[in-house]
């Protein structure tokens, strides 16, 4: 997958969602926030991001130093605004994506970032549907690799499972074992294998329950085994 190309794309996708609804609609997966905020977020962490690669950052960046952090008032503007941020940061990672800087996950190759925004975006273009009534449809591969890079990144900071297991398996044609997902004794593997409950549907929804963007009800998933299980995992799954 080119995650560059991805990322642009994404970042496109989600001005288009975000010109389509009022500013002041409210988001309901993000609450508090309006479509303006949700916009201003996503632009300014992108060029958060883009400016500790383009720096080579080995610390932390405080948001107050960002360069250019504040959307223009205009919305014609703002858009170019936001598709210039991504920009920085996809050039500025491909100019040396090797090269380590600072990550809230410890020193990456630069071109971590690039990835891990793409998600963050695909994650946000979710908010934005939900909150306008819009379709939200990912192809199956970029979804799951939205569900992998998310529950890579949060592995550690799950709730403690006792002893138990949780399999995601993502029905989707072609996906093979990039769609099947094993969380067992503080661990994640991507094999497929039996668990104490098993969520079984297409990539879009599994990433849209485990980000708590949807409810398990309110998806195509299936749940097999221990629900009170995957409702306490779940629930520890607000970060």
């Amino acid at each position: 997958m080119d995650f560059a190309a991805e990322f642009l794309d994404q970042n496109r996708l989600f001005s288009e969602l975000i010109a389509a609804g009022d500013p002041a609609t409210p988001v309901p997966t993000c609450p508090g926030w309006t479509l303006k905020q949700l916009f201003r977020h996503v632009g300014g962490g992108n060029r958060w991001a883009g400016q500790i690669v383009s720096d080579r950052m080995q610390e932390a960046l405080a948001f107050d130093a960002v360069r250019d952090a504040r959307a223009p008032a205009d919305p014609r503007a703002a858009i170019d605004w936001l598709d210039a941020g991504a920009r920085i940061l996809v050039a500025a990672a491909a100019a040396d994506p090797d090269i380590q800087v600072w990550t809230f996950t410890g020193p990456q190759p630069a071109r971590w970032w690039v990835r891990r925004r793409l998600h963050e975006v695909v994650v946000h273009c979710a908010d934005a549907a939900i909150a306008i009534g819009a379709p939200f449809d990912p192809y199956p591969a970029l979804a799951a690799d939205a569900l992998s890079e998310w529950l890579d990144l949060v592995i550690t900071r799950m709730p403690d499972l006792g002893g138990k297991s949780i399999h995601l398996h993502a029905n989707d044609d072609g996906l093979g074992q990039a769609g099947e997902w094993t969380i067992a004794n503080g661990a994640l593997t991507q094999q497929h294998g039996k668990a104490d409950v098993a969520l079984r549907g297409p990539a879009t929804d599994l990433l849209l329950v485990t980000t708590r963007r949807r409810q398990v009800d309110d998806t195509r998933v299936e749940v097999f085994g221990d629900a009170a299980l995957l409702h306490s995992w779940l629930a520890g799954m607000a970060f």
